[in-house]
């Protein structure tokens, strides 16, 4: 390599976003869409590179105009999405899955918590705490203390016991 290359590529390195971004105007000729500091130094110095030691070759130009020649290349944008009027496109999981932690829907965890004792009932589908439905665990011990906490082990359920 050119030693004049080799100190072009050592100022890039050392240069800020901004000054790869104003590097990039002066050698594309059109101002660069990207602030990504390794992206722009890798594009500028592919660029300063080319143009010192050439471009491709002919033949390799040819071999990829064969390339693309067979490729299969959309030529047209796709078609938009059809959706029916009404219909809502679903988001995540189908059904839910209960944590196998969890007692039966039914059962009562307490936990006395500050000389108050919480009482939290297992819902099919979420905790019920002073007639406050919750949808999870960790969500009722935030309610009752004011912080976040894991509700398993808030309420002392580990791994296939269950209260």
């Amino acid at each position: 390599m050119n030693e004049n290359l080799n100190m072009q590529i050592a100022a890039l390195r050392k240069m800020t976003p901004a000054q790869l971004r104003e590097k990039h105007f002066e050698v594309f000729g059109e101002p660069s869409r990207s602030g990504n500091k390794d992206y722009l130094f890798k594009r500028i110095t592919w660029r300063i590179q080319s143009l010192v030691e050439g471009s491709l070759s002919e033949r390799a130009r040819q071999r990829a105009a064969e390339l693309a020649r067979d490729a299969d290349i959309r030529m047209t944008m796709p078609p938009p999405l059809r959706t029916t009027p009404g219909a809502e496109r679903r988001v995540g999981p189908a059904t839910t899955k209960s944590d196998a932690r969890l007692p039966m829907p039914g059962t009562v965890l307490t936990r006395n918590y500050r000389g108050k004792t919480i009482e939290v009932t297992v819902l099919p589908k979420g905790f019920e705490l002073d007639g406050q439905i919750y949808r999870s665990l960790s969500a009722v011990a935030q309610a009752v203390t004011g912080s976040h906490w894991n509700g398993n082990l808030f309420f002392g359920i580990k791994n296939g016991d269950k209260k």
